[in-house]
This record gives structure tokens, C-alpha cells and sequence, in this order.
């Protein structure tokens, strides 16, 4: 009686149906528009920025690897193929980001509030970023998706959910988180 019960919890956790189910709703709501959609930029190795960080010099911070490139297409291609309306893509100024936003869907433009607030160079820019993004976000026309490439941070800050590399969290206007879906490197 043990092995089945262990069979069927594995059975649970793997089967497809289940987890499809969840992902055709997330699908169908991201269909009818009015979503923010935050995507965590995709795997960059390592954590924060280096002590000579430059946000225009993609040479000294810390960026996508090769996997985190694959990752970013896999984003972009779970857009294209489930024919998702995006209005506007915005993205961080740092360039894991922008990169993770120009392989994913192409056209992009960059916002200030969407930078990470990570460490201590940037630390006290955490509060006006959210005013800003919070301004930003009270005058959307809340009929298309909008989409924030951004960082774990600004994410946690927003939406006080901690997302993976490349993670996709979807709120309403409100703010209150939707759904959730993880896109592997």
C-alpha cells in the first residue's frame, strides 16, 4: 500500500494534465490583456554587481551566460507562440536586462525605476523608484500587457514575491500577483 501511494503522489507531480490546466488559465488570462507582466531578467551568473559597475559599460557587470541567452528566447517564444498581446516592453538600464528584453521580444524601451536597488551604490534609490513606478503604473491603459524586465529586488519590492532567474509573475493592476511561471535555463 506504501509503494502505491508513493506512485500515485509521484503520478500527482508529474503529470502533465495537471500542470497544463494551470498554464492554459494563465495563458487565456494573459490572451484578454490588462496584465503587468514582471520577468525577472534571465540567468546571469552570480549575485549583485561588481565593485566597478558602470551602467554603460556592459563589460564591467555582471551578465547573461549562454544558458541565460537560451532562457531568454524560451521567454520571447512562450510569448510568440501562445499569441500573447504585449503593449510596451520596458527593461532596467542594466544590460542583463536590456539583453534579456532584446532577445525575448526584439523592441524595448528602458525605465529608471526598473533598476536593481541591490547594493549599497544604489540602495537609496529603492524609494523613489517605487514612487516613480507606482506614478508610472496609475496613469497605464490598463486594456494592454505591459511587460518589466527587471531585478529580484524590484520585483520582491513590488509584488513581495521572490522570483527565479527568468521567472515570469503576472499581476493585476492592483498589484497582486496573477500567477507565476518558470521558464528553465
Amino acid at each position: 500500500m506504501k509503494i502505491l501511494s508513493y506512485l500515485i503522489i509521484i503520478f500527482i507531480c508529474i503529470n502533465p494534465s495537471v500542470k497544463a490546466d494551470s498554464k492554459q488559465t494563465l495563458i487565456n488570462e494573459l490572451q484578454k490583456g490588462g496584465k503587468l507582466i514582471f520577468i525577472r531578467h534571465a540567468y546571469a551568473p552570480g549575485g549583485g554587481d561588481p565593485d566597478n559597475f558602470d551602467i554603460n559599460d556592459c563589460a564591467t557587470q555582471r551578465n547573461l551566460s549562454d544558458a541565460g541567452r537560451v532562457q531568454s528566447q524560451k521567454i520571447g517564444n512562450f510569448f510568440e507562440e501562445n499569441k500573447i498581446p504585449i503593449g510596451i516592453v520596458y527593461s532596467s538600464e542594466w544590460c542583463r536586462c536590456k539583453e534579456t528584453a532584446s532577445i525575448a521580444f526584439k523592441k524595448y524601451e528602458t525605465k529608471n525605476f526598473l533598476n536593481s536597488f541591490f547594493s549599497a551604490k544604489f540602495a537609496n534609490n529603492r524609494k523613489k523608484q517605487i514612487i516613480d513606478f507606482d506614478k508610472f503604473i496609475s496613469t497605464w491603459n490598463k486594456d494592454q500587457n505591459l511587460v518589466f524586465v527587471t531585478h529580484y529586488v524590484v520585483i520582491s519590492e513590488i509584488l513581495n514575491y521572490a522570483p527565479s532567474s527568468g521567472e515570469i509573475v503576472i499581476s493585476d493592476k492592483s498589484l497582486k500577483v496573477i500567477d507565476t511561471l518558470e521558464i528553465e535555463y
